[in-house]
């Protein structure tokens, strides 16, 4: 992850003008201007650490908004903490040494950007160890909060998982709303062989064995199994590993942790699940300050 990219300073931008943290009127009421803190993240359960990198980021952008002068500050990570490794409850993040008023008034947003990529870093890592010794592969989906997409994807990876499609542009995945508005499943395929920008391959979403059929047919080079049971996914399977050309296939709609090894094993390369980014608990974390 490019934390310096401007992508992600019009992130964190973004984060600290909703929380008017150059504003902070407690901060400001009680705590000298000179005020010298250390700062300590703790972790208050299990998890998937992710996200540490925005922390001297946001600093650096409060700076930025804030217009004045402000003073060295100093993020020191644990040895044993890092993006992508698992945490215990108790365990330090993260000290930050930084003018106390800055550390509070930027507490809310870093905690929220730490919380919610831990906590989708944890989720995927438990679906990783779900499919664990099968061939499946976890991927994410596009459902992602609006503006954190490059955050929550990068959350994902932290956790093991895998990128699917970062937007519209990066790839050819033909859903069933598509099919519909062009006429059904040969139509379509018809068309995005004629209209398709380089060698993308193409993938489609099939809801049937009839409808796996005609993509076969027709020239889908990458199949969706979209919310079909286990025992039709293993049909799929088999149908596909007796095909001369190499056709991936993924699985979607419905997975959940109780199942999904039973969907792992019936030999399908990547199994799709939105609850990765849309539903994963934010992680307990802390923040305590004292006088340095």
């Amino acid at each position: 992850m490019d934390w310096n990219s401007r992508r992600i300073a019009a992130i964190i931008e973004n984060a600290l003008l909703e929380d008017r943290a150059t504003r902070d009127a407690t901060s400001y009421a009680c705590i000298d201007a000179n005020q010298r803190a250390a700062a300590t993240i703790l972790v208050k359960q299990e998890c998937i650490l992710a996200g540490l990198g925005c922390v001297p980021r946001i600093l650096d952008v409060y700076a930025a908004l804030d217009g004045a002068v402000i003073s060295h500050y100093e993020v020191t990570s644990h040895p044993e903490a890092f993006d992508g490794v698992r945490m215990h409850s108790g365990q330090p993040a993260a000290v930050i040494r930084h003018n106390a008023r800055v550390i509070l008034s930027c507490e809310r947003v870093i905690l929220n950007f730490l919380q919610r990529l831990s906590g989708i870093a944890t989720l995927t890592r438990q679906f990783v160890d779900a499919v664990s010794g099968t061939k499946a592969r976890i991927l994410d989906t596009r459902k992602t909060a609006p503006g954190l997409r490059m955050l929550d994807k990068y959350a994902v990876r932290c956790g093991g998982g895998q990128n699917h499609r970062l937007d519209l542009s990066d790839g050819v995945l033909i859903k069933n709303n598509h099919i519909a508005l062009a006429g059904g499943i040969v139509p379509v395929l018809e068309r995005v062989h004629h209209n398709r920008r380089g060698t993308q391959p193409i993938e489609v979403e099939v809801r049937s064995p009839l409808e796996l059929e005609e993509a076969l047919e027709y020239g889908a080079e990458a199949i969706l199994l979209d919310n079909m049971p286990t025992e039709e996914v293993r049909r799929a399977v088999d149908r596909v590993s007796r095909m001369e050309r190499r056709i991936p296939l993924e699985c979607s709609g419905g997975i959940t942790l109780s199942n999904v090894r039973s969907y792992a094993e019936t030999g399908v390369d990547f199994i799709s699940v939105g609850a990765l980014t849309h539903s994963a608990p934010a992680v307990d974390l802390s923040l305590r300050i004292a006088p340095a």
